[in-house]
């Protein structure tokens, strides 16, 4: 079985088959496909329900669905039937990977592990991204990247002090856990030997509270919110209002506080002790955080940035989404891509891993089966 592409990205001849709907297992292999990989969508005759979700369409093609499988080709198999089964084994013995993010329950009745595949390709990498993981308690769950932000912890860290518990702003979950999926698929081919990796979203989300677990680990230390989003150890690290905007500051050593004094004209900063040291500021938060807030009112957020950005500090503007994806610097770092169909031009965000002698040219997501004739005739001539 061969996919003919026009990118010979460096995963070239990587076939990867696809066994999955939404977000995560969806963005797990198109960041493969990016690369250069050869994914293909095994979708049952309904199609993956991200086809149907969001009211915005190009031609036939619905823009939710495209954000998440460019440059993949589809099949339709029913995998409830002897007859998709016998076709997802013959594609799985020409495959490197499989992804799925079924439930473990469902993996298993359409036969989708390692142990249920591994008589059609020994070699062969089974990625399951599960919410609960294979195994344990919570296996049999369902779950969204909604509640696992919750039953993780994410969402009590997040917000103000005073407010409800707050999901962040997108999929960070599902995001990333389709990352961590493309890591293990990768780690597996490059040891040469097929297997099973299981990927808990749960597991994924503790694994990146690193810094705020380990300090509650070993020291008990519990996690708090800060007003505007303010950082546990350095201070000032947070929003700010300007006479215009927001801001969002992180002063993260007393190198650039002292800068900051001399640029706003505050010498009192560099030597008042609450004020000189982070020991001293992280004491003394909220007096802190007042008299920037004070200060920050009086310019704009332009100014602000153009005058601490001049002296290494880190800081920036919040933008709303649209200026973002319209800005100078996602322009300039080839971060929109423009996908040309016959029904008119796709703009998505483009891959963030940028490879020397490499440029991706995506193609169209696919349609429902539009390539299934091609697949199933190619697999039955091989």
């Amino acid at each position: 079985m061969t996919l003919t592409t026009t990118d010979q990205g460096p995963l070239s001849g990587i076939r990867v088959l696809e066994v999955t709907h939404m977000l995560a297992g969806p963005y797990c292999g198109m960041l493969l496909a990016d690369l250069g990989a050869d994914v293909i969508k095994v979708e049952s005759p309904q199609g993956d329900i991200a086809r149907r979700v969001g009211p915005h369409h190009i031609g036939p093609h619905n823009v939710y669905f495209a954000s998440l499988n460019r440059s993949k080709r589809s099949v339709c198999l029913d995998l409830g039937t002897p007859a998709g089964q016998s076709a997802l084994g013959e594609l799985a013995a020409g495959a490197h990977a499989l992804i799925t993010n079924m439930r473990p329950p469902i993996i298993r009745k359409l036969g989708l592990t390692y142990e249920q595949l591994k008589s059609w390709n020994e070699r062969l990498v089974c990625v399951a991204l599960t919410g609960y993981g294979l195994t344990g308690p919570y296996a049999e769950r369902p779950a969204y990247d909604y509640v696992i932000q919750a039953l993780a912890g994410v969402m009590a860290l997040t917000g103000d002090p005073d407010g409800p518990p707050t999901k962040a702003g997108y999929s960070i979950v599902d995001n990333s856990a389709g990352i961590m999926g493309a890591v293990g698929l990768l780690a597996k081919i490059i040891e040469g030997k097929g297997g099973q990796v299981d990927i808990s979203l749960y597991d994924v989300v503790l694994s990146q509270l690193n810094y705020l677990a380990a300090a509650y680990l070993n020291a008990g230390e519990r996690p708090r919110r800060y007003p505007s989003g303010g950082h546990p150890y350095f201070v000032p690290a947070q929003v700010f209002p300007t006479r215009d905007g927001y801001l969002a500051l992180f002063i993260s050593h007393d190198q650039f506080w002292q800068r900051f004094a001399d640029e706003v004209n505050k010498p009192q900063w560099r030597s008042d002790p609450r004020f000189a040291t982070m020991k001293g500021r992280s004491a003394n938060r909220e007096l802190v955080v007042s008299e920037v807030e004070t200060l920050l009112k009086t310019d704009d957020t332009a100014r602000w940035v153009e005058r601490l950005g001049k002296l290494d500090i880190v800081v920036a503007g919040v933008e709303t989404l649209e200026r973002a994806l319209e800005g100078d610097l996602a322009a300039a770092r080839a971060m929109i891509d423009t996908i040309h169909t016959p029904d008119g031009d796709f703009r998505l965000v483009g891959n963030p891993i940028k490879l020397s002698g490499y440029e991706a040219h995506h193609r169209p997501p696919p349609l429902l089966g539009e390539h299934t004739h091609e697949i199933l005739t190619y697999k039955s001539r091989a």
